[in-house]
C-alpha cells in the first residue's frame, strides 16, 4: 500500500521539468522523491522478471506438449504402415496357397447362426424401443420389452458375471455395453411408474398398467400393489398440501385434495375390488381392472394373441422370422399367482389409509386456512367443494363404491373438513370482534380525552361544544333535522334505520354519541355481511327455521352448521359489548373518584365525559341496528307477531326466546351502565346544589333572613266569638317559597335541561329527586341543631320565620316526592326524618294559630304547586301534577293558575296508540327496575 501511495504521488508530480521541481521543493524533499523514483523502478523491474518467467515456463510446457504430440502421431503412422504391409503379405501368401474345394454347409448350423444374429439384432434395437415407450408413458410395454431383453440375455448367455465363458461376448464386445445399458432400465421404469401413480389425473387404465409394471419388475403380489398405490396417493396428498399457496389458489388446493381423495377411492374400487360370485358386473362401475390387465399380459392365450410385445417388428422386419419361438411368443410371468384381494382386507387397508391421511389432511388444511382472512373466502371454498362433489362425474356411483369398499359412506365435509372450517371461522370471528373491541376502546378514550381537555366555551369543535351543553344542540337548527325525502315519502315507507336530526334531538343523542355509534355499527355491519356469506341466503336463520331437504345428488348440507355459526356470532357480539361496557365502567369509577367530594364539580369538564358515556350506553342498542342483528339474527331483528312463533316448531321457538333473552340481557347491561353514569352526574349536581341551599338556609343574620323573604298574603277569616257572634280577623300567610328554595329548584331544572332532561331515564330522575329531598332534610336538621344551641347575634327564630320554613319544607316535599313513591310507601308512612323536622318547626308556632293557618296554608301550597308545575316541569313531572278538588276553590275566587284547554286545540294529537304506549311504558319500567335492582 505504501508503494501504491508513492506511485500515485509520483504520478501527480511533473518530473519532466527538473527546474520547476527544484523551485517548488527543498533539498530533503528532492532526495525523498529520488528515493521514491528509484524504488518504483526496482518494483517495475521485479514485476517484469516475474511476468517473463511465468510466461516462459508456459511456453516451454506448450513446446514440450507439441513435441510429444508429434512423436505420438509419427508412431501411429508407422504402426498403420506396418499393419498395411502385414496385410499385404498375408494376401499374397493366401493367393499362392492351393484352395480346397467348397462343400455345402449344413442347414441347421446356418439357421442357428441366423437365429443368433436375429437375437443380437433384436437386442440392439430393444433399448431404443424402451426409451420410445417411456417417452410415450407406455410403461407396461416398456416393462415387457425390458423383460424380453432379460430373456435374450439368458438365451445368449450374456451374463458376464457368471462363471461360464460367453463366446458371443468374446466375438461381439459391443454387447457388453448393451448389457450395462439394459441394467438401468429397471430402476427408470419403476421410478416413472410410481410417479404416474402419484399423478391425480391418471386414468384407471394407466394406473392399472403402472401397477402391473411394478408387480412384474418387483415380482410383488396384489396386496403389495395396493400398498404401493395407497402410499403413492398419500405422497401425492402431502405434495398437494405443501404446494406454495397464493390467495385464490387455496380454493383450488382444497378442491384438488377432495378430488384426489374421491379419485383414489374410485380407482381403488376399479383396480382392486372383485365382485362376489353370482353378481353381474355394472358397466358404469368397472372393477378388477388390475387383475384383468395381468391376465392379458401374463395369461395363456390362443395362438395369435401372444405377439403383443413384438407384433410391430414382425410386420416390418425381414429378420424377424429367424427368431426362436420362445422370443416370438414371449409373455412376462409372475412367480406367484395374482390372487384377488379379499373384501375384508381391502376394507381394513383403506380404513387405515384414511385414518393415516386424516392427520396430514387436518394439519395441512389448517395451515392453508390460515391464509384465508374472511368468512366469504371460507364460504367460497366450501361452495366450490360442494359443487365439485355434487357434480355427476364425482358423485356417480359414490354410495355404491363406499358401501363396497368401506361398508359405510365416506363424508368428506362432515368427517374431515367441517370442524376445521368452523375452527377457522371462530378464530376469524374472535379476531374481528377483538379488533372491534380494541378500536372501540381507542375511540372511547380519544373522545373522553377530547371532552376532558377542551373547555366549555371552546368553539373549536362544534360537536364537543354541543356535548358540553346539550340544550344548545337541542335548540339549534341544522340541515339534517328532517330527511331529504320527508316531503313525499311517508313514515311507513322510509328505511328501517333512517334517523333524522329531530329524532336524535328528541332522544337527546349528541353528535359525539352518533359518531361513535355510527363507527361501531359500520364495523359490525362489515363483520356481519362477511359472516352472512357463510349462512344461507335470504334468511340467516334458515337452518333453524326451515331445514332444506338435500337433493338426490347433493354432496352434503352446506348450512348444517349455521346454528353454530350464529351462536359464535352471538357470543362474540355479547363479549364485545361487555368489553366496551367494562371500559366505560372503569372510566366511570375513575371519574367518580376524581369528582367525589369536590364542590366545583359542575364547573369541571369531567362530568361531560360522564354524560357522554351515559348517553352512549343509553343509545347504543338503538343506534347500532347491526348489533341487534348479530344477536337476534336477520329474521329476529324485526319483531314478529307471537302467532308466527306459535306456528313454528317448539325447539325453534325456544331458540328464538333464548336469543331474545340474550338481547334483553345486553340492553339491561347497557341500561345499567347508563344509569350508573347518570348517577355519577346526578350525585355531583345534587351535592353542589344542596351545598348552596344549605349555606343559604343556615344564614341566621337579619339581613340574610330579609333578603330571602318573599311576599305574604293577607286573608280575612271569620271566627266565632265567646258571645256566640262572629269576629272578622286578618291573618298573613306565605304564598311563595323563599328565594333560595326557588333558586335551588330552578338551578336543578336548569341542570336537568342542560343535559336533555326529557331523555333521562325515569330511574335517574327519581333517584335525583330522592337524593335532593334527603339533602334538604339534612339541611333542615342542621338548622334545628343550630337553633338548639343559641349564638349571640343570631336572628331569633320567630313564628313568621318558622311558618316560612315550614311552608318551604312542605313545598319541597310536595315537589321532590313523586306520587308513585307515596303510593308505594303509603301516605301514612312518611319519612321519619321529615316528620321529625316538621314537628320541630311546628313546635315553634302557636298551636292555636297553627290550627287556623293549616287549611289556608295547604290551599296556598296546592295553588303554588299548580302554578309552578310548568316552570319546574321536569322536576315535578306529570305524576306530581295535582288536580284541584271542587271543594278547595271557590268559583268566585281569583287566581292566576294557567287555564286548561277544553276543546280548542290548534295542533292535532300525535297518532300514538294507547296500547303500544302502555306496553312501551311497562317494558321500559320493567327494564329500568331490573337495572336499578342490579345496580343496587
Amino acid at each position: 500500500m505504501a508503494s501504491a501511495a508513492a506511485s500515485s504521488a509520483l504520478k501527480r508530480l511533473d518530473l519532466r521539468d527538473p527546474a520547476a521541481l527544484f523551485e517548488t521543493h527543498g533539498a530533503e524533499e528532492i532526495r525523498g522523491l529520488e528515493r521514491q523514483v528509484r524504488a518504483e523502478i526496482e518494483h517495475k523491474k521485479e514485476e517484469l522478471r516475474q511476468m517473463v518467467g511465468e510466461r516462459y515456463r508456459d511456453l516451454i510446457e506448450a513446446a514440450d506438449t507439441i513435441g510429444q504430440m508429434r512423436r505420438c502421431a509419427e508412431g501411429l503412422v508407422e504402426a498403420v504402415k506396418a499393419t498395411d504391409q502385414y496385410c499385404s503379405r498375408l494376401r499374397q501368401a493366401g493367393s499362392a496357397a492351393p484352395r480346397p474345394p467348397r462343400g455345402p454347409q449344413p442347414w441347421p448350423s446356418q439357421e442357428k447362426f441366423y437365429s443368433m444374429a436375429a437375437q443380437i439384432k433384436l437386442l440392439l434395437e430393444i433399448p431404443e424401443k424402451i426409451w420410445s415407450a417411456m417417452e410415450a408413458s407406455q410403461y407396461l410395454h416398456a416393462t415387457q420389452l425390458y423383460l424380453l431383453c432379460c430373456h435374450l440375455h439368458n438365451l445368449l448367455q450374456l451374463d458376464a458375471s457368471g462363471s461360464r465363458y460367453s463366446p458371443i461376448l468374446s466375438r461381439f464386445p459391443i454387447l457388453i455395453r448393451q448389457v450395462a445399458a439394459a441394467s438401468h432400465f429397471r430402476s427408470a421404469i419403476l421410478h416413472e411408474s410410481k410417479m404416474m401413480l402419484k399423478c391425480p389425473a391418471v386414468s384407471d387404465q394407466a394406473a392399472a398398467e403402472a401397477l402391473c409394471s411394478v408387480m412384474l419388475l418387483e415380482e410383488s403380489s396384489p396386496r403389495q400393489a395396493l400398498t404401493d398405490f395407497l402410499l403413492a396417493r398419500k405422497a401425492a396428498i402431502q405434495k398437494l398440501l405443501n404446494q406454495p399457496h397464493h390467495g385464490a389458489g387455496i380454493r383450488a388446493q382444497v378442491c384438488s385434495l377432495v378430488e384426489l381423495l374421491a379419485t383414489t377411492l374410485n380407482q381403488a374400487h376399479g383396480l382392486f375390488y372383485t365382485l362376489p360370485e353370482g353378481l353381474l358386473p355394472d358397466p358404469s362401475l368397472p372393477c378388477g381392472l388390475l387383475f384383468s390387465t395381468l391376465e392379458t399380459i401374463t395369461g395363456q392365450h390362443p395362438t395369435g394373441k401372444g405377439f403383443g410385445v413384438l407384433q410391430d417388428e414382425m410386420k416390418l422386419c425381414g429378420w424377424f422370422k429367424h427368431l426362436p419361438a420362445s422370443i416370438v411368443e414371449f409373455q412376462p410371468a409372475l412367480r406367484t399367482l395374482a390372487h384377488p384381494i379379499s373384501q375384508e382386507y381391502l376394507k381394513d387397508t383403506l380404513q387405515k389409509w384414511i385414518h393415516m391421511c386424516n392427520e396430514d389432511i387436518k394439519t395441512g388444511i389448517s395451515n392453508l386456512l390460515l391464509y384465508v382472512k374472511s368468512m366469504k373466502g371460507l364460504a367460497g371454498i366450501r361452495d366450490a367443494m360442494w359443487e365439485l362433489l355434487a357434480s355427476e362425474s364425482t358423485y356417480h356411483g359414490w354410495d355404491v363404491t363406499c358401501r363396497r369398499l368401506l361398508e359405510k359412506p365416506l363424508l368428506f365435509w362432515e368427517d374431515l373438513l367441517q370442524q376445521l372450517f368452523l375452527d377457522r371461522l371462530q378464530t376469524l370471528t374472535k379476531e374481528g370482534f377483538d379488533a372491534i373491541s380494541a378500536s372501540s376502546k381507542e375511540l372511547l378514550l380519544s373522545a373522553l380525552q377530547e371532552l376532558e381537555s377542551s373547555t366549555s366555551n371552546s368553539t373549536a369543535n362544534k360537536h364537543i361544544h354541543f356535548q358540553h351543553n346539550m340544550s344548545l344542540f337541542l335548540w339549534s337548527e341544522s340541515a339534517n333535522d328532517l330527511p331529504s325525502d320527508a316531503a313525499w315519502v311517508s313514515v311507513a315507507n322510509r328505511a328501517q334505520f333512517a334517523g333524522s336530526g329531530l329524532s336524535m334531538k328528541a332522544q337527546a343523542v349528541s353528535p359525539c354519541v352518533q359518531n361513535f355509534c355510527s363507527a361501531l355499527d359500520s364495523k359490525l355491519k362489515v363483520k356481519l355481511d362477511d359472516l352472512l356469506a357463510y349462512l344461507p341466503s335470504g334468511d340467516s336463520s334458515l337452518s333453524k327455521d326451515v331445514v332444506p331437504m338435500p337433493a338426490k345428488n347433493c354432496a352434503f348440507d352446506r348450512y348444517s352448521d349455521a346454528g353454530t355459526v350464529q351462536d359464535t356470532l352471538r357470543t362474540h357480539s355479547v363479549a364485545c359489548i361487555r368489553h366496551i361496557t367494562g371500559c366505560i365502567q372503569a372510566e366511570l369509577h375513575r371519574i367518580e373518584e376524581a369528582v367525589q367530594g369536590r364542590q366545583d364539580a359542575l364547573a369541571g369538564v369531567k362530568l361531560h365525559a360522564v354524560l357522554f358515556m351515559a348517553r352512549l350506553c343509553q343509545s347504543l342498542a338503538e343506534l347500532c341496528p347491526h348489533l341487534k342483528q348479530c344477536i337476534l339474527g336477520r329474521s329476529g331483528s324485526s319483531e314478529k307477531p307471537a302467532r308466527d312463533s306459535r306456528n313454528q316448531g317448539k325447539g325453534n321457538t325456544q331458540e328464538v326466546l333464548h336469543r331474545q333473552a340474550q338481547w334483553q340481557e345486553v340492553k339491561e347491561l347497557l341500561l345499567q351502565q347508563s344509569v350508573m353514569g347518570y348517577r355519577v352526574w346526578s350525585s355531583a349536581v345534587v351535592k353542589a346544589l344542596a351545598h348552596g341551599f344549605t349555606q343559604s338556609l343556615l344564614l341566621d343574620d337579619a339581613g340574610s333572613v330579609l333578603a330571602t323573604a318573599t311576599s305574604w298574603d293577607e286573608l280575612e277569616i271569620q271566627e266565632e266569638a265567646e258571645c256566640g257572634g262572629s269576629v272578622t280577623s286578618k291573618i298573613r300567610l306565605p304564598v311563595q317559597p323563599s328565594w333560595y328554595v326557588q333558586s335551588f329548584l330552578f338551578s336543578l331544572c336548569q341542570e336537568i335541561n342542560r343535559v336533555g332532561g326529557h331523555a333521562l331515564p325515569k330511574v335517574t330522575l327519581q333517584e335525583m329527586l330522592k337524593s335532593c329531598m334527603v339533602q334538604v332534610v339534612a339541611a333542615y336538621e342542621k338548622l334545628s341543631e343550630r337553633k338548639q344551641t343559641k349564638k349571640e347575634g343570631a336572628f331569633p327564630m320567630t313564628q313568621n320565620r318558622a311558618l316560612q320554613l315550614l311552608y318551604d319544607l312542605r313545598y319541597l316535599s310536595l315537589v321532590l316526592t313523586t306520587r308513585s313513591e307515596e303510593v308505594k310507601s303509603g301516605r301514612s308512612k312518611q319519612d321519619s326524618r321529615l316528620e321529625r323536622v316538621t314537628e320541630d318547626l311546628e313546635a315553634l308556632i302557636d298551636p292555636f294559630d297553627l290550627d287556623v293557618f293549616t287549611p289556608h296554608l295547604n290551599s296556598n301550597l296546592h295553588r303554588l304547586v299548580l302554578r309552578t308545575s310548568v316552570l319546574f316541569g321536569l322536576v315535578t313531572g306529570t305524576e306530581n301534577q295535582l288536580t284541584p278538588k271542587n271543594s278547595t276553590f271557590n268559583s268566585q275566587e281569583p287566581h292566576n293558575i294557567l287555564p286548561l284547554a277544553s276543546s280548542q286545540i290548534r295542533f292535532g294529537l300525535l297518532p300514538l296508540s294507547m296500547t303500544s304506549t302502555r306496553k312501551a311504558k311497562s317494558t321500559s319500567r320493567s327494564i329500568e327496575s331490573k337495572a336499578q335492582a342490579a345496580i343496587h
